[in-house]
């Protein structure tokens, strides 16, 4: 189980730097979770996402892919599977934004333009927020930059207010740095430590270290945001680990991100198993769908070089690899790649076939792959332990899968997918010696 501190505060801050409105009075406890006669609902608990589309660092950065998933993507996973919100948003102003976080399962708040500005707060979108929904009790405003978020983090956090009786509660990550006062020409021309006494310079293991907000998550209830806080009452923080503190803000931060979320990311509720058969559909995966017919009447077709080297690479590490198309190929054709993998074309029932193959391997469904990219796959993307489609497969494909490769269908996408399960079996086979 994960180690967790909380503890509590008792000034007020603001994080987004809002002018203060002085310190907020003494709270009380909200009315629907207080003793009463009869049965009272209990608060209602809104998850926020905060998603504008005119990111200036990374253009719409929060649906960008992060490894295979759209950014917002992985924190909307860690607060539906919590249970914990009686709802989950994503504020908004941009179409293509809403339609993510649709596919996901949230719902939308169409964000105005006012709120939408470059001068706008976070504080601003949520109170927006607000005041269009009466029945919202409280706020869990999640930070869509955070992919590494665990859904135990947000139950934690759910019963330290609800029943802790918190009116705030903000993500904070425990830090070993040493800090020192900055030089300012005129003003201080030397430095001194601020944390430090460095005659006993204390070692990392004997130093307790620093909380620093990292920015993942802030809890507050409605009447104390409706005064222009999100942290002051009765306040506490929740201690994230230090692998799970992930917050991307420029595109350098990518890669390494990347490799966070595949490492210590939430990938969903059931556990990921090894996998042992990768099914693979020809048309649109392995070749770009093009089509071309000599003057003989012959079909060719052209495929990545690297797409074959992503599959003997499965191969070696003992994954089947079988291919998969319902248009009538030509075997002998498909025969002179050299691929030395089972084949099955004209096939009006892909998961009819992909179930006869799992089943002669006496494999689950969660140890089958599938890589698709068209309508007729989208039942076996949806069956499969892991899924994935190539970046131009169908939209109707992309939205049944948990894996969207960068590079397109014969162009890559296979050995970037075959890349992937690698990364994920790794994770498994960690996650197996513990």
């Amino acid at each position: 189980m994960d180690s967790v501190e909380k503890g509590s505060a008792t000034s007020v801050s603001n994080p987004r730097g809002r002018p203060s409105r002085g310190r907020p009075p003494k709270l009380q406890r909200n009315s629907r979770g207080g003793q009463g006669r009869g049965v009272e609902k209990p608060p209602h608990l809104a998850a926020l996402i905060l998603a504008r589309g005119g990111s200036k660092g990374i253009p719409l950065k929060n649906i960008k892919h992060l490894a295979g998933v759209p950014l917002i993507g992985w924190v909307l996973r860690a607060a539906l599977d919590s249970g914990v919100f009686q709802s989950v948003w994503v504020s908004t102003d941009h179409d293509e934004i809403e339609n993510v976080a649709k596919q996901f399962g949230a719902q939308v708040h169409r964000r105005s333009s006012e709120a939408s500005k470059d001068s706008a707060t976070s504080l601003d979108a949520i109170i927006e927020f607000l005041n269009y929904h009466n029945e919202v009790d409280i706020i869990g405003n999640i930070q869509a930059t955070s992919p590494c978020l665990h859904p135990t983090d947000l139950q934690k956090v759910a019963e330290m207010i609800r029943e802790e009786g918190y009116d705030s509660v903000f993500s904070v990550v425990r830090r070993h740095q040493f800090r020192w006062s900055e030089i300012q020409k005129g003003v201080r021309e030397v430095t001194e430590p601020l944390n430090l006494n460095p005659a006993k310079r204390p070692r990392r293991q004997d130093w307790d270290g620093e909380l620093y907000e990292n920015g993942s998550f802030y809890f507050a209830k409605r009447h104390l945001i409706e005064m222009g806080y999100l942290q002051g009452g009765k306040m506490a923080y929740y201690e994230m680990r230090a692998e799970h503190s992930v917050d991307i803000d420029v595109d350098i931060d990518w890669p390494i991100a990347e490799q966070r979320v595949l490492r210590f990311g939430y990938f969903g509720k059931e556990k990921l198993k090894e996998i042992k058969l990768l099914v693979c559909n020809i048309d649109g995966c392995l070749t770009n769908g093009h089509i071309y017919v000599s003057g003989d009447q012959k079909e060719i077709i052209s495929y990545d070089v690297k797409d074959a080297i992503g599959i003997n690479l499965l191969k070696k590490s003992g994954i089947e690899v079988r291919l998969i198309s319902e248009r009538a190929c030509s075997k002998q054709t498909l025969s002179s790649l050299k691929l030395d993998c089972k084949m099955e074309v004209s096939v009006s029932d892909k998961l009819a076939v992909v179930d006869e193959w799992r089943k002669e391997m006496g494999l689950c469904w969660k140890e089958v792959a599938y890589l698709g990219n068209e309508v007729s796959d989208e039942e076996c993307l949806k069956r499969v332990g892991l899924s994935g489609v190539p970046a131009d497969a169908c939209s109707s494909a992309q939205k049944a899968v948990g894996y969207i490769c960068k590079c397109n269908g014969g162009r890559g996408a296979i050995r970037e997918f075959a890349e992937h399960i690698f990364l994920l079996m790794e994770k498994v086979n960690n996650s197996c010696q513990k």
